[in-house]
């Protein structure tokens, strides 16, 4: 590719994180569209013809693809996680879809309208946590600040993209650890968000919040039960 006159190769002087290298490339993009893509990901060969369709729209700021498991036959993890992404593509982002608000446009696939990109840079580039400059939860963060900018984003199921998924147990909770650290985050910027998005929308992200928690509260509940009582919990008499 650097030798191909279509492409401009940026090399940073440092490992400086996702975030950073977003900024940096689309600070020197000029095209109407910013198309991110993770390095661990490959791209059908018509995703970009399927995606660009909806950005037509100007009230829509950013559309995703779906996303499958590269290395789907791995392992019974990467089978499950392969399930997983089906349902999370198909079943969630595709209903916020129908209510114009994909809640994260996830990073293997995603693009972006560059001019509402540009003015959102700078509260992008400055997110901390805990008094330190945010290091996760990019993909999120930046549909949110799309979102509470006015924009629509979109989910396009017909653009594949097949992206490396953990295949062992370790790495992948600690993965859904980063994940759900995101979540829980930035759902707090997202509430002020609900009042202006549809109904279903609320319910969406209430239950994905408290859905979690509740069932933790429900597995150490039955802990103590049987710690204590020395019955078995939940069995139904």
């Amino acid at each position: 590719f650097a030798r191909d006159p279509r492409f401009n190769i940026l090399l940073l002087p440092q490992n400086v994180g996702k975030r950073k290298a977003q900024i940096a490339a689309i600070r020197r993009s000029a095209g109407d569209m910013v198309l991110n893509v993770d390095s661990d990901t490959i791209l059908a060969s018509d995703v970009i013809r399927k995606l660009v369709p909806k950005m037509q729209d100007p009230a829509v700021g950013a559309a995703m693809g779906q996303l499958t498991a590269r290395n789907r036959n791995d392992s019974w993890l990467t089978r499950l996680i392969d399930m997983e992404y089906w349902l999370a593509c198909n079943e969630e982002r595709a209903a916020q879809a129908r209510f114009g608000a994909v809640m994260c446009c996830c990073g293997p696939c995603a693009i972006y309208r560059r001019s509402a990109l540009a003015s959102l840079l700078d509260q992008y580039e400055s997110q901390y946590f805990r008094g330190k400059p945010s290091d996760f939860g990019e993909d999120r963060h930046l549909t949110i600040l799309m979102l509470k900018a006015g924009f629509r984003t979109e989910y396009v199921p017909s653009a594949i993209a097949a992206t490396v998924v953990p295949n062992k147990l370790g790495p992948y909770l600690r993965q859904q650890l980063r994940w759900a650290r995101s979540t829980y985050r930035d759902t707090l910027l997202g509430l002020r968000l609900l009042p202006n998005l549809h109904r279903f929308l609320t319910l969406d992200v209430v239950g994905q919040n408290l859905g979690p928690l509740l069932l933790a509260l429900s597995v150490l509940t039955g802990l103590a039960q049987l710690a204590l009582t020395g019955t078995v919990p939940w069995l139904a008499s």
